[in-house]
């Protein structure tokens, strides 16, 4: 009776500690360069160079000094540094004013300060930030041609 309860406690403390911890921060410093594929479950800050793939469970800071080349797929980003290729945010990118972004992004919210250099197509809402962006991202891209706007026609009759 009593002996089942200590190990169903002790199986449970277990399952709490193999998890990542949610304050944890992988990084990345500058003059550090990796090719190839990054995998990372918690926050992962960015201030040397990744050429390849980053896959992140949660937020991706590229700082001022960081370059990725290639394709990232995260829940949250923000952008300080050069990110060239496809971008894939489930939820908020941030691009700051000294950001300089080219290639593809989805996200499902954005946020671009006044400043940064942003160079890219863009398809913005929850069905293009889900994991059916992957599908959009290898059917050709696109230009959506959108109607000028013309001036408004004055209404007002001279006197």
């Amino acid at each position: 009776m009593f002996g089942n309860k200590k190990k169903e406690e002790t199986k449970a403390v277990s399952k709490k500690t193999s998890a990542a911890p949610t304050n944890a921060l992988n990084s990345l410093v500058k003059g550090t360069l990796i090719e190839g594929e990054i995998n990372s479950e918690s926050d992962i800050r960015i201030d040397g160079t990744i050429k390849g793939s980053l896959i992140c469970k949660a937020k991706v800071i590229i700082g001022p000094t960081g370059f990725i080349e290639g394709e990232v797929k995260c829940a949250n980003a923000i952008i300080e540094g050069r990110m060239q290729g496809v971008l894939r945010v489930s939820e908020l990118l941030n691009v700051r004013e000294t950001a300089d972004v080219s290639g593809e992004i989805y996200t499902n919210k954005l946020i671009v300060q006044s400043g940064a250099i942003f160079n890219v197509g863009c398809k913005m809402g929850a069905q293009h930030s889900s994991e059916n962006a992957g599908k959009a991202a290898k059917s050709s891209a696109k230009e959506i041609s959108r109607p000028e706007r013309q001036p408004a026609a004055n209404t007002k009759k001279a006197s």
